[in-house]
């Protein structure tokens, strides 16, 4: 009689890829941000992502933005670069804010906040490794001592879920009277975050003339609340 016994198998190398997974960092990312989320990346490198067609960017000072991140909801991508933060909103958001802040009295007031949109990129952070490894531990703990290593962008709070991510936006209101920002149920509205972002960009800018320090200075301490 033959033997039926199975041959030992090899054991598996924990490092190794898994099976039609792509090999190396940056091409599992790639993969991960396509297949896994659906969102289109910039040929070449480094890893960059195309804004205006699943989402677009707000970019401001990373203690400004700190100040709204209670107002999105949990799963609503944010990410740091340096002493930046960039808000993933609603795809179509950058053409709408130079109106949005003159409706919100914001258009003659300089602000350290500008969008990224249809024909733009972004720095692709690496994919979260798990949940103790979505946020510096630094961010973790509430506070931010200094910018993100060398610059380089990491996720603040990483996208869940194609459907989850995409549903997480913020964008502008259905209806004239929404619900507030952040209330169950509710989907995240673009115009309050707006108005909140714009007002802190202003406060910084004017606390940091009052301390002496130009606009465009990048070593001070951040303090997320």
């Amino acid at each position: 009689m033959t033997s039926t016994v199975p041959l030992p198998r090899r054991p598996v190398d924990p490092g190794a890829p898994a099976a039609g997974l792509p090999a190396g960092p940056e091409a599992r990312a790639r993969h991960w941000y396509e297949n896994d989320l659906g969102w289109p990346t910039v040929p070449g490198g480094p890893l960059r992502l195309r804004t205006g067609v699943r989402f677009d960017v707000l970019d401001v000072p990373a203690e400004a933005g700190a100040k709204a991140l209670r107002h999105l909801a949990p799963h609503s991508p944010v990410a740091l670069r340096g002493d930046r933060m960039q808000l993933l909103v609603a795809a179509g958001s950058a053409e709408e804010l130079p109106g949005l802040l003159t409706w919100l009295e914001w258009g003659a007031v300089a602000l350290d906040l500008r969008a990224l949109g249809a024909g733009g990129t972004m720095e692709a952070p690496p994919p979260p490794a798990g949940p103790a490894a979505a946020r510096p531990e630094s961010v973790r703990a509430g506070v931010a001592r200094e910018p993100s290593a060398q610059g380089a962008a990491v996720w603040l709070r990483p996208p869940g879920p194609e459907r989850e991510a995409g549903a997480s936006l913020p964008a502008m209101p259905a209806v004239p009277a929404s619900p507030p920002v952040g209330r169950e149920g509710s989907a995240p509205d673009l115009v309050r975050l707006v108005d909140t972002v714009a007002a802190q960009c202003h406060r910084v800018r004017l606390r940091r003339a009052c301390a002496g320090h130009p606009a465009g200075r990048r070593d001070q301490p951040l303090a997320f609340s």
